[in-house]
């Protein structure tokens, strides 16, 4: 097997982490560059430690800022780079519902800017693999397709304009880079162990769960009829990984979603059962609990960040044909939440006096 360079950006991030990591194990590194923020510099440090024992792959860490020309990186390692590096997988991003717009602008946006004029700037690039997400989908209802995209009525949040945005400007560089954009569902952590480096997204519903259990019933959120779209990190990283490989992925755009989702009450209900052998009893109307998170006191104690509850009401379905074409014979598939909720569930439990994986509530 013929071993590349790999250049990745969002180091020491929970997706570029597990993609590091299982680019190691299928033994496809020879070397890869690893950009890092300088005040992530000591986290990049412990997070290459981790991968070292996996492979004989060269790990280079290197100090630099999407947002910047060259990536901010150094003469030295820009030339490195220039002449070495095949892929480019750019993770590095924003991904806080409750962003404010001009920091997204400057990270999601400006920094693919740069990114995609770097990427123009290499010698030897063979693959260009965006990370975006489906809910630059905003508030589009019915059939989401792979190959469109759609400025939408509105979007939720800053988070899903500026992802958009971005995603605009690499699908404008199609004709010029090899280009595989992905575009994820909400990643929760690994189907098997549950293994996690942020509670946010489903775990949300988790920490409300845990803060009220205390009482003898607990209400369901709005009438729930809505699909929501969940999907295991290493699902995520190994087709990814596929497709940005493979030459049926180049100038292509995927969903890599759930091909069956749930809805959201089956998914609340799940999870409370999992986590407190309870049922939900009665119903809270949305429009009451949204004004009840405006209150920061309410989403400290619940700790649940006020812009999740838009993905409650979600009217659109992300149709993943492509992709599922396109892994067809790699035996990758997307496992069942039913699958995963116990390992998902038991992780929680065990770690949620951990701050460290709790997401900050403003």
């Amino acid at each position: 097997m013929n071993k590349g360079v790999y250049f990745i950006t969002g180091f020491p991030g929970f997706l570029s982490l597990n993609i590091v990591e299982e680019l190691l194990r299928q033994e496809k590194v020879l070397k890869v560059y690893l950009l890092h923020l300088n005040s992530m510099t000591k986290q990049a440090e412990e997070g290459i430690q981790k991968l070292r024992s996996l492979s004989q792959g060269e790990l280079i860490l290197v100090e630099g800022d999407i947002t910047k020309r060259d990536l901010g990186m150094s003469a030295e390692n820009l030339s490195r780079v220039r002449n070495e590096v095949e892929y480019v997988w750019h993770l590095a991003a924003l991904y806080d519902l409750a962003v404010p717009k001009k920091l997204a602008l400057k990270v999601n946006v400006e920094g693919t800017r740069q990114v995609n004029d770097f990427c123009q700037t290499l010698y030897l690039l063979k693959r260009y693999v965006y990370f975006s997400t489906a809910f630059v989908a905003g508030s589009r209802e019915g059939e989401i397709m792979e190959n469109e995209l759609i400025y939408p009525v509105r979007f939720h949040n800053y988070y899903e304009q500026t992802k958009y945005e971005a995603e605009v400007l690499v699908e404008n560089v199609k004709d010029k880079l090899p280009v595989s954009i992905i575009r994820p569902g909400i990643v929760k952590g690994n189907s098997k162990t549950g293994e996690t480096i942020k509670f946010d997204g489903p775990y949300f519903i988790m920490n409300m769960f845990k803060r009220l259990s205390f009482l003898p019933w607990i209400p369901y959120l709005g009438e729930g009829r809505s699909h929501i779209n969940i999907v295991p990190v290493e699902y995520v990283v190994r087709a990814s990984i596929y497709l940005g490989h493979e030459e049926i992925g180049k100038g292509k755009t995927y969903h890599l979603t759930d091909p069956e989702p749930l809805m959201v009450k089956e998914v609340y209900e799940k999870i409370l059962w999992q986590m407190l052998k309870k049922k939900p009893r009665g119903n809270i109307p949305l429009s009451l609990t949204n004004w009840a998170l405006r209150i920061r006191s309410i989403r400290r104690f619940l700790g649940v960040e006020r812009e999740a509850l838009d993905y409650f009401t979600l009217q659109g379905r992300f149709d993943c044909q492509t992709a599922q074409q396109d892994l067809e014979g790699s035996s990758i598939q997307c496992p069942t939440f039913d699958s995963q909720i116990e390992n998902m569930v038991a992780f929680y439990l065990q770690h949620s006096s951990n701050e460290h994986l709790h997401v900050k509530i403003n």
